[in-house]
């Protein structure tokens, strides 16, 4: 069975910092693309980043040098590195694995507001 879940959502202020964790299991962790998306209320599910089996990584342009995505393949864990946080980045985060993607977690809320 997999599951992915995650952790670290919360509230936090403009201009704060928070650390998203996703722990996967039922699937080989190191074969997997793996990814961050977002759904705010009205809007449609975006994706944010995503890294690949090999490490690189894609980070939508509204977060570019502002999130940052890694992987701990040891620990079958994804994170994501969120810096400088807006009000607009609120929103459900979700993680997944594989192409298109493939498994979705359920879901950590992040909420930036003063």
């Amino acid at each position: 069975q997999v599951q992915l879940v995650e952790s670290g959502g919360g509230l936090a202020q403009p201009g704060g910092s928070l650390r998203l964790s996703c722990a996967a299991s039922g699937i080989f962790f190191s074969a997997y693309r793996m990814g961050w998306y977002r759904q705010a209320p009205g809007k449609q599910r975006e994706l944010v980043a995503r890294i690949e089996t090999d490490g690189s990584t894609n980070h939508a342009d509204s977060v570019k040098g502002r999130f940052s995505i890694s992987r701990d393949n040891a620990k079958n864990t994804v994170y994501l590195q969120m810096n400088s946080l807006k009000p607009e980045d609120t929103a459900v985060y979700y993680c997944s694995a594989g192409i298109s993607p493939r498994f979705w977690g359920q879901g950590t809320q992040v909420t930036v507001s003063s």
